[in-house]
């Protein structure tokens, strides 16, 4: 019988990670599914357990469950406990799992990899839930000059507590108001898979880049491209953390170019 990997989340049917991870499960034959699994929030404790007596391989943690994620683990990495939030759980002894960050180290490298520079530049970032926090850890680390807008400033300030001390806050609506003059636009909000969008400014030479892929970005970056922004999509942050997690599995470095690529394609046929 084959073991279970998966990503767990609320929603998560429209996830590529299946289609990202079965491929590098065959090419290096493990003999092991990947599969989406939809988790509400009441479910998680149960959820995790349940999966973990059963034997999965590895976990992925999406919307909603990031920082509840975190505080279930038995272990944490240093990423995911200095971020206060987790994607990956890897199992340990016990019936346990090791909470693990790999969101941060993957944006990381698309900003590598886009040659996007942030150190003393202005970079705004939309949201405050677990995928702003390593959004906002690497921007800081890498000297950003960082505003964060969420609709609950608590939530934000808390953020910048934790993660980013010297950002300055605005609600949502002031920090959309405000955009024009940033470099770089990061949205984390959730708001294309609920059919929302953001009514945006229009551009100065930023980039807006939408941390979500697909239909769920598809709202938003179609507006930010009326508006003159260069638009760029979550999928290279999407296939960047997966390998990170694979590696977290397996202690194998899949092909994320070629891995790219497919997904590339995937999303075009179906759009």
């Amino acid at each position: 019988m084959k073991r279970l990997l998966g990503v767990i989340g609320d929603p998560v049917a429209h996830s590529l990670s299946p289609y990202i991870h079965n491929q590098w499960l065959r090419e290096n034959e493990i003999d092991a599914v990947y599969a989406a699994l939809e988790v509400k929030p009441a479910e998680l404790h149960t959820a995790l357990a349940s999966l973990r007596t059963h034997g999965a391989l590895g976990l992925n943690v999406t919307l909603p469950h990031k920082e509840a994620a975190l505080k279930l683990a038995a272990e944490a990495g240093d990423t995911a406990r200095r971020i206060g939030a987790a994607n990956t759980l890897v199992p340990i002894p016990e019936g346990a799992w090791r909470a693990e960050n790999t969101d941060a180290p993957g944006f990381a490298l698309t900003l590598d990899y886009g040659d996007i520079p942030v150190e003393g530049r202005e970079v705004f970032l939309l949201g405050a839930g677990g995928s702003a926090r390593a959004v906002a850890d690497v921007l800081t680390r890498r000297g950003a000059r960082l505003t964060i807008c969420n609709r609950t400033i608590a939530r934000a300030e808390a953020l910048a507590l934790d993660l980013a001390p010297a950002a300055r806050i605005l609600s949502l609506d002031d920090g959309i108001g405000q955009l024009a003059k940033a470099s770089l636009v990061i949205n984390t909000l959730s708001l294309g898979h609920s059919g929302g969008v953001l009514s945006l400014p229009a551009a100065e030479g930023g980039i807006f880049y939408d941390i979500s892929y697909g239909k769920g970005a598809a709202a938003s970056l179609a507006e930010a491209g009326r508006k003159g922004w260069r638009t760029l999509d979550g999928l290279g942050m999407l296939v960047a953390q997966a390998a990170l997690s694979f590696e977290h599995w397996f202690g194998v470095t899949p092909d994320l170019a070629a891995a790219h690529a497919r997904a590339r394609s995937l999303l075009e046929a179906t759009q």
